[in-house]
């Protein structure tokens, strides 16, 4: 298998306990994704013995202001010592907390200069954390339109941001399925992100289902990342159209790539400048 995949588990077989989806995902050969932990009996989770890839590394605070990033911190480490329990991989963070249906909890419409140096000394020291713990934590952008007044959701922002702390504590959870909506052009920001890449989650578009039930050519975007040299993580954040197992084989299907395939050119597989 070209790259390590998973699924988060708080999306399909919803009517199932957490602990029978971590199991029947490692079964199935997938890592396993997670939300927020508290929701979950910690102790069932360990005992399916699956591969925890990624859950939130965070239960409440921001990056830009100060209040926000003392809330991040003392939440993050809280979150840290439960995800080194469950052997998680990475810990996924926002610009700012998020609520019900994915709403932030504090909107901004404008994110000012100083908001973005906030930004960049909360990382750092989510960097510092990350050192003295051993854990990796993952940056994601979230679209505008999902979650409106988010700061620093675009893949843009969270590119720059990632790439000036530049400490190998952070990385980006580039999410194509935010990136489609909000800028498209998927092989290109791939491009772009790739040195800081710590995963990369799949959802189709319109609908948020497996992919090949939607506009995403993600067949396409498995070669040319093969292409580019990823070998990391993909995890499907999706909901399932019609039945689980048969969505998690399509995504299987488009993540697995033949050696005889090559990647359409694009100006991408070589690292040249796209015109």
């Amino acid at each position: 298998m070209t790259f390590q995949l998973a699924a988060c588990a708080e999306m399909l077989w919803r009517d199932r306990p957490i602990d029978w989806r971590a199991a029947r995902l490692k079964e199935m050969g997938f890592g396993v994704g997670l939300w927020n932990w508290p929701a979950w009996d910690l102790a069932r989770l360990e005992a399916t013995g699956a591969t925890f890839t990624i859950m939130n590394g965070y239960l409440q605070g921001r990056l830009a202001d100060d209040e926000g990033a003392g809330m991040l911190l003392r939440s993050a480490r809280e979150t840290a010592a439960v995800g080194k329990r469950l052997g998680v991989h990475r810990l996924n963070l926002h610009g700012t907390g998020l609520g019900d249906g994915g709403i932030p909890i504090r909107r901004h419409e404008v994110v000012t200069g100083a908001m973005w140096l906030k930004a960049r000394d909360t990382l750092n020291r989510i960097c510092d954390l990350g050192a003295e713990l051993g854990v990796t934590f993952c940056l994601e952008n979230l679209n505008l339109l999902d979650h409106p007044g988010c700061p620093f959701g675009s893949t843009a922002d969270v590119l720059a941001l990632v790439s000036s702390v530049d400490r190998p504590e952070l990385r980006i959870n580039l999410d194509l399925y935010h990136t489609q909506i909000g800028e498209g052009d998927l092989l290109r920001w791939c491009r772009k992100c790739l040195p800081w890449i710590g995963e990369i989650q799949v959802a189709d578009n319109p609908g948020r289902n497996q992919p090949g039930t939607g506009e995403i050519n993600y067949p396409g975007i498995a070669v040319a990342l093969k292409a580019m040299g990823y070998r990391g993580p993909v995890g499907l954040e999706s909901f399932a159209a019609g039945d689980e197992e048969t969505a998690l084989e399509s995504f299987r299907k488009a993540f697995t790539v033949r050696d005889a395939l090559t990647a359409p050119d694009h100006g991408l597989s070589e690292g040249r400048a796209p015109a």
